[in-house]
């Protein structure tokens, strides 16, 4: 699944380890950097650990830059995966850097544990619930921030969306990919979760099968519900790209998909909201587990929740927006 797990040969520990990386999808080069960190740990959130000992960085610098922007851009990308790593409570301690025809950020998280410090992605149950804890539709949001300065692909989409609103949800967007699921990896733990993985390059739908193939137990996910960072369910349809509301559009530092038994996921979505844990952090009921042969599906016609972005005004928010963390199922 989203880490590999390996038994050491000293005292019942074992070793958690993960790596990705990818390209830049944002503006940002300090924001990439923290973008890219979130989504190597996320990895390791999945299963429920909240601890990272080491991170290595791996950067590939493009030999098509100019030297100035080279040496402009290079330390803000290192700079905003080091912060990262340091909110996450770990660091940096190495890596490697190469140049190429292409930038590219990741890197490799590590952690020596206990069996009860994670969580295998297998015990689903019939009866738990789904629980996503970020919106959906970082890449829509994304490739309409590109389409400001592309007519031809602007013109599809104008007629729904306004450049404040895409601005809004690209800011929104990058927000919350740079945000870590460290709160939610702990608040597993709290709340019992049986399984979960994080929402990333194949779509909630892609990866809501992946864990259900994972399951012991028979069962299958239904999905009734889509929280969509506001007004890219309507880009997505008016564009004919992406696949949002079939669940196949992929997601970048997504949220954690996670199963809770039924009496403790409203208690979660509540609990993840609260100030103690600072700004930005959601959850949603999307789905349920039933008796199944370990598939996952997207009901015909799923309730998309528009999630208002940060800094919208109330006249942006759509008519059936809705922030409910108890949608009907």
């Amino acid at each position: 699944m989203d880490s590999c797990v390996i038994p050491l040969r000293h005292g019942g520990l074992s070793l958690v380890q993960t790596t990705d990386f990818f390209y830049p999808l944002v503006e940002d080069p300090y924001m990439m950097g923290r973008i890219a960190c979130a989504n190597v740990l996320s990895d390791l959130y999945a299963m429920g650990i909240t601890e990272c000992d080491n991170m290595l960085m791996l950067l590939s610098v493009s030999q098509s830059m100019p030297e100035e922007e080279r040496e402009k851009i290079t330390p803000l990308m290192i700079k905003g995966f080091r912060d990262a790593a340091e909110e996450g409570g770990t660091a940096v301690t190495g890596g490697q850097t190469v140049v190429n025809p292409w930038i590219i950020i990741g890197g490799v998280a590590t952690v020596v544990c206990q069996p009860n410090e994670f969580i295998l992605p297998d015990s689903a149950v019939v009866g738990d619930v789904l629980v996503l804890t970020k919106p959906l539709g970082t890449q829509v949001a994304v490739n309409a921030h590109q389409w400001l300065d592309n007519p031809e692909r602007w013109n599809k989409i104008k007629m729904v969306v306004s450049r404040e609103e895409v601005e809004l949800g690209y800011q929104e967007a990058m927000f919350n990919m740079a945000t870590l699921n460290r709160i939610a990896a702990g608040l597993m733990h709290t709340f019992n979760a049986h399984a979960a993985t994080d929402i990333t390059g194949f779509g909630i739908l892609g990866h809501s099968q992946n864990l259900a193939k994972q399951q012991r137990n028979e069962v299958s996910f239904v999905i009734h519900n889509l929280p969509i960072i506001a007004k890219m369910a309507a880009i997505s349809k008016a564009s004919g790209r992406f696949g949002l509301l079939q669940g196949t559009s992929a997601e970048t530092s997504g949220g954690l998909l996670i199963c809770l038994p039924r009496e403790q996921a409203a208690r979660f979505c509540s609990e993840i909201k609260s100030s103690k844990y600072g700004e930005g952090h959601q959850a949603w009921i999307v789905g349920i587990v039933e008796k199944g042969n370990r598939t996952a599906r997207i009901i015909d016609k799923p309730r998309v929740i528009e999630v208002l972005p940060r800094g919208a005004t109330a006249t942006l928010a759509p008519e059936n927006s809705s922030v409910s963390s108890e949608p009907s199922l």
